[in-house]
This record gives C-alpha cells, structure tokens and sequence, in this order.
C-alpha cells in the first residue's frame, strides 16, 4: 500500500492544503484517509485534500512525500486521473 502527498503549497479557505492520493485504487485512498481521520467531503475527484494541520499525520500514518508533478504523473500512470469536467469512469 503506497499512498503519496504532496506539499502544502495550495491556498484555499483562509489556508494552505496538500492532496493525497494513491497509484493503485480508490478504495486503498479512502480506507487512507478514513484511518487518518480524513471526513468523506475532503475528496475531490481523485484526491483527498488535506490541510497543512495534518500534513504530518498522514506522513506519520506512512504516506510518502513527493512534489506535484510528480503526484500527478503517478495517479495518470496508474489511470487514476479524474480532471474538472471530464466523467468518472463506469
């Protein structure tokens, strides 16, 4: 189980965010964020976005750090993208 986070860099709300996602399913992502804490309404699309406040406990928790890109080209390589205002699959 690899599960990956990007830094807090995303301002939004007053505040500055990280997104978790994993490369190999949704239901890796959200049993993730669930031991974490994570409320349901904190996934968007194909991640959960997490504020700075618990960057740490999700890297406590085992997620792996990486930058942005590098996020990205993982989730799109697994098939796991899910870009604004394109259908999920099935």
């Amino acid at each position: 189980m690899t599960l990956y986070i990007d830094p807090p860099d995303w301002p939004g709300h007053g505040r500055l965010w990280s997104h978790l996602v994993s490369d190999e399913s949704f239901d890796e992502l959200h049993a993730f964020a669930a031991s974490i804490g994570c409320p349901e309404r904190a996934f968007e699309r194909d991640h959960y976005d997490i504020p700075e406040a618990r960057y740490e406990d999700a890297v406590r928790a085992g997620a792996r750090q990486i930058g942005s890109k590098e996020l990205v080209r993982r989730i799109t390589e697994a098939g796991l993208r899910r870009p604004k205002g394109r259908p999920a699959p099935g």
